[in-house]
């Protein structure tokens, strides 16, 4: 009893009017009803694309041609009573409407998924390119490096060059050490 007047004075408030019981956070919502069905985005983003392609074929167009062709011979030649659409051909103007109404939508969707991959593979070339001329700059640097140090290396030239000043002086000293030693036996 007293837990029920508890939640009951929770309820009303110090002005006596009693507000409707708060929705708990910890248990998820009602889901409400919508108006409009739901659908699949991904799956009607593929379908508009398979429409834009096929309205951007000749077969489309051969197809369109040969309807348009037939529907206008039908209503001409027919039997009087046979012909649905008679001369201006108002119900082949409304059709041929009707179709451009849902054409354009869908190309227009078609080409807006493609800009998103094109954004998409656009973004990953941009960062693959900074990749490579990072790696670019850093092999670079590498040799360089390694041309600095191969200055500071004995080369295959100057260690010949050294032996050789190295052979001519020791002859030069044999030389002199021999004129030394031939002055000493005299």
């Amino acid at each position: 009893m007293a837990g029920e007047d508890r939640a009951k004075a929770a309820s009303t408030g110090s002005s006596g009017i009693v507000r409707p019981p708060r929705p708990r956070l910890d248990q998820p919502k009602d889901p409400r009803r919508r108006l409009l069905p739901e659908y699949d985005p991904e799956a009607f983003g593929r379908f508009s694309e398979r429409i834009a392609r096929f309205l951007g074929t000749g077969r489309f167009i051969v197809w369109m041609t040969l309807i348009i062709i037939l529907w206008v011979v039908w209503n001409i030649f027919a039997p009087e009573e046979f012909r649905f659409d008679q001369y201006p051909f108002i119900f082949l103007t409304l059709m041929l409407s009707l179709q451009a109404s849902y054409a354009a939508p869908l190309i227009l969707l078609a080409q807006n998924r493609q800009d998103d991959r094109d954004r998409v593979t656009h973004e990953q070339d941009r960062k693959q390119n900074e990749r490579s001329i990072a790696d670019t700059e850093y092999l670079t640097r590498e040799i360089a490096a390694l041309r600095m140090g191969l200055g500071e290396v004995a080369t295959r030239d100057w260690i010949r060059s050294e032996l050789e000043a190295m052979v001519k002086d020791m002859e030069e000293r044999r030389v002199l050490h021999q004129v030394e030693s031939d002055e000493g036996d005299r």
